[in-house]
């Protein structure tokens, strides 16, 4: 399987510092700050791109200061689809099967609360 890379680089100190990101295709670029990753401030972060791995979904990745440190606390999944001859309990099947066998659902395991709200529209 192809190996999926992107890089960061942060100059100056933490909290006054800037940082920017980008997908080694160049697809995607983007600059962020203490400021935008941890204080909710407008703007982009990397958590962005892991929010936005969970391919056909759409994700919330909440971060929090967990002893001290900056920690991805929850992450936040929605799905909709319309899929001709499937219910909704066997779309929520599929969706829980997504979740959890998805290689960056496995990956972020470790996030204490991944929600989880899929509906057939």
């Amino acid at each position: 399987m192809p190996t999926s890379r992107a890089s960061a680089v942060w100059e100056g100190k933490l909290k006054d510092g800037k940082g920017t990101f980008k997908a080694a295709s160049g697809a995607f670029t983007g600059p962020y700050t203490f400021a935008t990753r941890f204080e909710g401030k407008p703007g982009t972060n990397p958590e962005e791109l892991i929010a936005a791995a969970h391919v056909q979904t759409e994700a919330a990745c909440t971060m929090d200061m967990v002893n001290g440190t900056p920690t991805i606390t929850r992450m936040d999944l929605t799905v909709r689809g319309k899929v001709p001859g499937l219910d909704q309990a066997g779309f929520q099947k599929a969706a829980e099967e997504a979740k959890s066998g998805c290689p960056v659902s496995r990956a972020l395991k470790g996030i204490p609360q991944i929600t989880l709200d899929a509906k057939l529209d």
